[in-house]
């Protein structure tokens, strides 16, 4: 044998192998394998353990943007936030509603813990052990999920009480582990765009720093970034995305026509024969408006007496092209001036102006009311400034409603000028919610409202409203911001519950009279951008009748809850939310009665118009 035999050959002296050995052997091209991985089970076991040990996980390198481990103070407001957000508001909300609100206001958690945390390394640059380190981490995910759902677990209890306290049965649908979830989403949706942003700039940064000196870089850099981010968010996102999309929805809701709905066969309304306005051309709001004119056998029917066939003029934001001129609101005032004139509107005994919402409502219970009060001696007229939403029109033209409106109003006043003093039909103005906006856009104060009309009542009207907010501002010394008392009630009067609270003061009551019905638990009247960092006047004791004392403020939380409240503040029975119901009769019975009104038809014509409103 050769030596190169003998170097190859088998080792003999390492004994004997193994049957397993051998068969290896005797397989050809058989190797060596990794050894046998543990069940499953234990593997999962094994990677808890160490995650216990060391709860958190460091940056491979410093460079990564998006793959790092979240900010543990960031974590820890952002939990917090979310804790607040389940406390109630004005308005039951259901539990969907609550994920969103829950991650909306974790999400600004997170950014302010985030700024604070940088703020602090930036200024006291100091790491912690890792002992120290660990063992916070540790207890945050040993206490929040079990916080998380003790507190999830109080606010169904508190939505419970808060449904009973407004009206509604105490059941309620509260997905525990789906609230976590959506609010969960949506912050790590947040945190991966806010990444990739931080990314996208650090990338242009790095560019920008091969062409020019690394401070200009950072500067050029950041503010690009900036800009970007703005009008990707402006422009893109929200102009072409959420309005355009709006506007799309809208503007084809304003083409149909509501079930139920005909075209009026009396000439004193809108869209009906001899009219200077198609049918066609009214818009859905304006064919609501108009095809819903109660006739005069129906009003005779109800009244006992000879009633007349009311007057309703609708004005649409789409003029026929005959009345379309360079100024767009003044030719709606001067068609709404002829249409009145054609329909015999200031022949009447009451003319109505009425302020409409973001798609052109018009309020039927407040419609009606006054119609059947004056047994349709009446005329209302109405312009259209737009056909978006009423939060679209309050984002992007919100001026446009009280322009219109004041257009309107003078060239009604123009005309009521020109007539006989004794000959003029009794002016009021009306309007709800972003209506009651416009009605009070085209003042400039309250006194200029009473001087200028014969009465008004408004409805929901919103914070942002000129005259109502000089009124709570002003209000007399001890009255709630809910219930605000002005001037000692002498011409102005809040209401809730209409039947007992226009009675407060006792003392005289003088015309000409403002009615405003505003019930303490509506957020359209409450909600301001102001909440995000100040306490509201309207939760200071004592609190409103439909409030509940378990309502708390939190900087940010509490404009998040309130934006969504107005999602659902028609989900409850009025007097509450933004639900106001049939007490439009106990407001024309207050601000214009027509003569030998009695408060007992003011309570059969109030059960009349629930009733009619149950039906809608």
């Amino acid at each position: 044998m050769t030596s190169t035999d003998r170097n190859t050959g088998p080792d003999r002296s390492a004994g004997p192998a193994s049957g397993e050995e051998r068969g290896a052997e005797r397989r050809p091209g058989a190797t060596a394998g990794p050894p046998p991985r543990p069940p499953l089970p234990r593997r999962a076991a094994e990677r808890l353990l160490a995650f216990a040990r060391r709860p958190y996980r460091d940056r491979p390198d410093p460079s990564y943007r998006i793959r790092r481990w979240p900010d543990l103070t960031a974590l820890c407001c952002a939990t917090v936030f979310f804790w607040s957000s389940l406390t109630p508001s004005l308005v039951p909300r259901p539990w969907y509603l609550q994920g969103l609100v829950g991650g909306i206001t974790a999400v600004i958690g997170y950014a302010l813990g985030s700024g604070l945390g940088w703020l602090c390394r930036t200024v006291a640059p100091w790491r912690q052990p890792d002992r120290l380190r660990t063992r916070c981490w540790q207890a945050y995910w040993l206490l929040s999920p079990v916080l998380a759902v003790w507190f999830i677990s109080e606010s169904a209890r508190m939505q419970r009480q808060l449904r009973v306290l407004q009206g509604l049965p105490p059941s309620l649908t509260w997905h525990t582990p789906m609230i976590a979830l959506i609010a969960l989403g949506l912050l790590l949706a947040a945190l991966l765009v806010a990444r990739a942003v931080r990314l996208g700039s650090a990338t242009l940064i790095r560019q920008l720093g091969r062409l020019m000196p690394r401070p200009a870089a950072y500067a050029v850099g950041a503010v690009v970034s900036a800009l970007l981010v703005l009008v990707g968010v402006r422009d893109i996102v929200f102009d072409r995305g959420v309005v355009d999309i709006a506007d799309r929805i809208a503007e084809a809701a304003n083409d149909g026509t509501k079930d139920g709905i005909r075209r009026p066969a009396s000439r004193l309304a809108s869209g009906g024969p001899g009219s200077l306005i198609p049918w066609e051309d009214l818009g859905f709001q304006g064919r609501n408006f108009a095809g819903s004119t109660p006739t005069r056998a129906t009003l005779t029917a109800w009244t006992g007496r000879p009633a007349r066939d009311p007057v309703r003029v609708y004005i649409p934001s789409a003029l026929p092209a005959a009345f379309q001129d360079e100024s767009p609101f003044a030719a709606q005032a001067r068609l709404a001036v002829r249409e009145l004139d054609r329909t015999g509107a200031f022949d009447r005994a009451v003319l109505a102006v009425a302020g409409t919402t973001g798609t052109g409502w018009v309020d039927p219970n407040v419609a009606e009311a006054l119609e059947y009060m004056y047994e349709g001696d009446t005329a209302i007229v109405a312009v259209q400034y737009s056909y978006l939403p009423s939060w679209v029109s309050f984002l992007v033209d919100k001026e446009k409603a009280g322009q219109a409106t004041r257009a309107l109003l003078d060239a009604v006043r123009a005309r009521l000028d020109s007539l006989p003093a004794g000959h003029r039909p009794r002016l009021v103005v009306t309007g709800e919610s972003l209506g009651a906006y416009a009605v009070e856009a085209s003042f400039d104060s309250a006194d200029d409202l009473l001087a200028s009309t014969d009465g008004a009542l408004l409805l929901g009207a919103p914070d942002f409203s000129p005259i109502s907010r000089e009124i709570r501002r002003d209000r007399d010394p001890g009255s709630p911001v809910w219930r605000p008392q002005y001037r000692g009630g002498a011409h102005i009067r809040f209401a809730q519950f209409p039947e007992t609270d226009l009675a407060r003061p006792p003392a005289a009551w003088a015309h000409p009279r403002a009615v405003y019905l505003q019930n303490a638990s509506d957020p359209v009247v409450w909600w301001s951008p102001d909440l995000l960092l100040d306490k509201p006047a309207w939760l200071d004791e004592p609190l409103g009748p439909d409030i509940t004392p378990e309502i708390t403020w939190f900087p940010f939380v509490a404009f998040w809850q309130t934006s969504v409240d107005m999602a659902v503040s028609y989900g409850v029975d009025a007097p509450h939310g933004h639900r106001y119901g049939a007490g439009a009769v106990d407001g024309w019975a207050a601000v214009l009665p027509p003569p030998g009104w009695t408060t007992a038809d003011t309570t059969r014509l109030r059960a009349f118009i629930a009733h009619r409103a149950a039906a809608y």
